[in-house]
């Protein structure tokens, strides 16, 4: 049976996802047979696993990190927010329907628990070491009898707990302090150690507030971790804030490409791959960023597509879109619910993602799009079919990656599809998939994934170059998307390494050190 650890925070965002990715690459690398687990977790950033399961973004990271393929019992329990307090329940990888949150506390919990712990015995029975992941904060005194997600989780894993709090944001000290006075004196005493997290300065100036730490808690500081930069770990669930930030800074790269930040965005880091080429300026705009006059437009994935549509209209975004496209030729891309705005209608008869039955699109693409209530969790394997000035250097070019959607979209005259899908979960198919308008200048697709193919987004990149008048530019001997996320693990693990007294959370852990010292 494993061994557990668990890593709990003062608050959302303190950068847990990131430290148990961490610990997971850690241990891989010391010999260890190591899994993450989060038994709830609320996103809309999610994935799709080899058997089709939806869980979420962070748990794929995370078993990345540790040399695992993603499998949904890593995350039994994924809620999508899909509204006002309520979100769609995703157990074990499937969706149970939309609930409300009292709902989901008061008659469901109960059953999610049952999925939680069968999930969390099965990884204890493979592995050697979990690796679990809290949400939010332990001390809410208001769920402290009701949650599933953070001490409950650690009482039934026996599981050693990690606190971490955030000083890049200002109030750690206080933010440990408090929080271990709010707890139970029971599940206070399963925290046995305190990490401090993106910390900038001197270590030496902050050792008095290590030592009133100890003092004070009679908890020991098993680490004080830097603000590290210069490599990235994907997001869990929104787009960091520094990347908003960024965008509203002036840059001269050759290509400016502007992402829509959607209300209800969804699987964002479909675009981390584009913000790595040395000739983009990839901006998400929507947040107090103008729009301005980019190179391409992107219309990402969302939750609720309706509600999102009917923001960009009420805002104006909308309008400014199709502005740009048709009075200066602005290509529009859409992944997934962007690829449903483009279109002329989407209609929700079912109210399955709104209460809004009917919405006009951009009217950018003439197709339809009704939403159904199977929805489809799906890898696969795809070529470039599409044409126009866009697509016709990658047409041939094979992608791969995940479709999770629960709307059917009908192409009308003058559309033609984007990609033929050639392999669902491992099965020969001949589908097509997005539609473009008759220019080439609008397309859409349901695939998320597709731009971590290096070829294809290159040649995809160089058309827009080719029609600013610029050269292409030649692929350089550069690291995939994958094999440059798996030098960042190994980065992310030095500099996590170096921070935390692993030799006190192997003694946790109850286990010798490392096997061998090696970087996989």
């Amino acid at each position: 049976m494993a061994k557990t650890i668990m890593v709990q925070g003062t608050a959302s965002h303190v950068g847990k996802s990131v430290l148990v990715a961490a610990l997971c690459r850690i241990f891989y690398q010391d010999g260890y047979r190591v899994a993450p687990f989060k038994s709830q977790n609320m996103a809309l950033n999610s994935f799709v696993t080899r058997e089709g399961g939806e869980m979420g973004r962070a748990q794929v990271v995370q078993a990345e990190a540790a040399g695992l393929e993603p499998h949904v019992d890593m995350n039994p329990v994924l809620l999508k927010p899909t509204g006002q307090a309520s979100s769609q329940v995703i157990v074990l990888g499937r969706p149970v329907g939309n609930l409300s949150a009292q709902e989901y506390h008061l008659k469901y919990a109960g059953k999610a628990w049952e999925a939680i712990c069968g999930a969390l015995e099965r990884l204890r029975r493979r592995f050697e070491i979990v690796v679990i992941e809290g949400a939010g904060s332990p001390a809410e005194v208001n769920l402290q009898a009701t949650e599933i997600v953070n001490m409950k989780v650690a009482r039934q894993a026996e599981a050693p707990v990690l606190l971490v709090a955030d000083i890049d944001k200002g109030g750690a000290l206080a933010a440990v302090v408090g929080t271990l006075e709010l707890l139970p004196p029971g599940d206070r005493s399963r925290v046995a150690g305190i990490i401090i997290n993106k910390f900038r300065g001197d270590l030496k100036l902050f050792r008095p507030a290590v030592d009133f730490l100890e003092s004070r808690t009679g908890v020991p500081v098993v680490g004080v971790v830097p603000y590290f930069e210069g490599f990235r770990i994907p997001e869990e669930d929104t787009v960091a804030e520094e990347i908003i930030a960024a965008a509203r800074l002036p840059r001269r790269q050759d290509l400016d490409i502007a992402v829509v930040h959607l209300p209800h965005i969804s699987n964002f880091t479909d675009f981390d791959p584009l913000q790595e080429e040395p000739d983009v300026n990839l901006r998400y705009v929507g947040q107090g960023t103008p729009l301005g006059e980019p190179d391409l437009i992107i219309l990402p994935g969302s939750k609720n597509t309706i509600e999102d549509l009917i923001y960009l209209k009420r805002s104006g975004m909308a309008a400014a879109i199709v502005r740009l496209h048709r009075e200066r030729g602005v290509p529009v891309v859409g992944i997934c619910g962007g690829f449903q705005m483009l279109g002329r209608e989407l209609c929700d008869p079912q109210h399955l993602e709104s209460s809004v039955p009917r919405t006009e699109g951009l009217g950018l693409l003439d197709v339809q799009t009704v939403f159904l209530s199977h929805k489809v969790t799906t890898q696969v394997e795809a070529e470039v079919a599409g044409d126009g000035p866009l697509l016709s250097p990658t047409r041939g070019q094979k992608v791969v990656g995940y479709e999770i959607h629960m709307g059917r979209t009908v192409l009308g005259e003058g559309t033609r599809p984007v990609f033929r899908v050639y392999r669902r979960l491992g099965e020969e198919v001949d589908c097509p998939d997005g539609a473009q308008d008759e220019r080439g200048l609008v397309w859409g697709t349901y695939i998320h994934g597709l731009f971590d193919a290096r070829e294809f987004r290159r040649g995809f990149l160089n058309a827009l170059r080719a029609r600013k008048g610029l050269p292409p530019l030649e692929e350089a001997a550069r690291l995939d998307h994958w094999e440059q996320r798996q030098r960042d693990y190994d980065r992310l693990a030095a500099v996590v390494r170096g921070s935390l007294r692993m030799d006190k959370i192997y003694q946790l852990l109850g286990l010798p050190g490392p096997r061998w010292a090696c970087s996989r």
